[in-house]
């Protein structure tokens, strides 16, 4: 009876110890959330659009080889590549962090004369809906975790296009993040969609201001 009441005892405290962990993991996750929102919301206030409102170029050179139908743009900060999508035929839902990006981007939207669905998400904790997106799209945001997501959001012959910083850009010493675990290593890209058909891949310096991967892949 003693064993078994020293071993009730014991499971008790390892269940409390789990408990305790998660709990302290959730509040960090929560209050780290909470901080990208602020932050960004704090970059986003201003009168202009801070990126402008055109497209990036990788966007805009590889549109016309993109699936038509509905697009997902993660992480789309002002909605200038959101917007585009629409301007182009698709069914656009896009989802960033600040409450003031949303906002901006449906201006935009307005003012182009075009519809995006876009909403507030933390994407720690959001999850695209599977097999429904022709194409998501996310452009200098780089979140490990989610690429799985990304993957499984995608219809069978959706593609992916994305375009983000290497660590070449911090090694040049040219703007952009500080933080070396929002910087993809050499061919890391290229190695997390290496199991989804790769239309397109490359790494280089843009106009000696950025170094970046962008990478266009099917499912």
């Amino acid at each position: 009876m003693d064993n078994f009441k020293e071993y009730v005892r014991y499971k008790n405290y390892f269940l409390y110890i789990i408990i305790f962990y998660i709990v302290v993991n959730v509040a960090s996750a929560l209050f780290a959330s909470e901080q990208d929102r602020l932050f960004w919301n704090k970059r986003y206030d201003t009168e202009t659009y801070i990126l402008g409102k055109e497209p990036v170029e990788f966007l805009k050179e590889y549109i016309n080889i993109l699936p038509r139908g509905k697009a997902l743009d993660i992480a789309m900060g002002e909605g200038r590549n959101a917007v585009f999508f629409a301007k182009n035929g698709f069914e656009v839902d896009g989802c960033d962090v600040s409450e003031i990006a949303v906002k901006k981007t449906l201006e935009l939207a307005k003012e182009n004369n075009v519809r995006v669905n876009a909403f507030v998400a933390d994407l720690e904790i959001y999850k695209p809906p599977k097999d429904t997106y022709d194409v998501v799209a996310c452009f200098y945001y780089l979140q490990r975790s989610i690429i799985p997501q990304i993957k499984e959001a995608l219809k069978p012959g959706g593609m992916v296009i994305y375009e983000t910083y290497t660590i070449e850009n911090w090694e040049r010493g040219f703007e952009g993040p500080k933080n070396k675990d929002y910087l993809l290593k050499t061919n890391e890209l290229l190695d997390l969609f290496k199991d989804l058909t790769i239309i397109y891949y490359r790494e280089l310096v843009l106009d000696d201001k950025k170094a970046v991967a962008s990478l266009i892949a099917r499912k």
